[in-house]
């Protein structure tokens, strides 16, 4: 493993045991057992270091969501019933990765995040609510629609990530996101 693989391999480490804000240069770098400068060399600074494992750590949540959902759903179910099946999967899957939804959260709110690291992390966003129209609704060309589709379903999964990583006991299932989503079209579309 090259210098470069091990700086993303202890940074991971480290986003996940410290978190992102207490993660410093000397963690980084003991971590992957080499010095300090090489996080300069390879990255350019800490923060592009942290946001790179952190989009990595994302992706590879993203393709266990993915295996996870490859699970069939009983042909006969309805598209709500689908929905509520899925969700519930992606509910259930949130304990085997709560550090790395915490650490998320705490990233994308840092106050003093550079322009590019920022536009990394929006760059980032906007891949996953594609992959999420993909996931949800087999909408896999890029298109509005797709990015609509994948939007909601990014508001939802950062809303209901959000309300477990407060209270887990008392977080939306599958079922309660059908049923609002019921009342509310029920209101909207009327």
């Amino acid at each position: 493993m090259g210098n470069k693989d091990a700086l993303l391999a202890g940074a991971k480490r480290c986003l996940n045991e410290k978190g992102y804000a207490r993660t410093s240069v000397r963690d980084l770098a003991s971590a992957a057992n080499v010095s300090m400068a090489a996080i300069g060399y390879h990255f350019g600074s800490r923060e592009a270091l942290l946001n790179t494992a952190l989009i990595e750590a994302n992706a590879e949540w993203g393709d266990t969501l993915a295996k996870t959902l490859q699970v069939e759903t009983p042909p006969d179910a309805s598209p709500a019933e689908r929905f509520e099946l899925i969700w519930q999967r992606v509910i259930e899957s949130l304990p085997a990765h709560r550090r790395m939804w915490a650490m998320t959260f705490e990233a994308y709110t840092q106050p003093d995040l550079d322009p590019a690291v920022r536009a990394q992390l929006a760059k980032a966003l906007e891949l996953a609510r594609f992959g999420l129209a993909n996931l949800f609704q087999g909408l896999d060309d890029g298109s509005p629609e797709a990015r609509a589709v994948g939007t909601v379903h990014q508001a939802l999964l950062s809303g209901v990530v959000l309300q477990w990583l407060a209270d887990p006991d008392h977080a939306p299932s599958g079922a309660d996101l059908i049923h609002g989503l019921r009342l509310l079209t029920k209101d909207v579309l009327a």
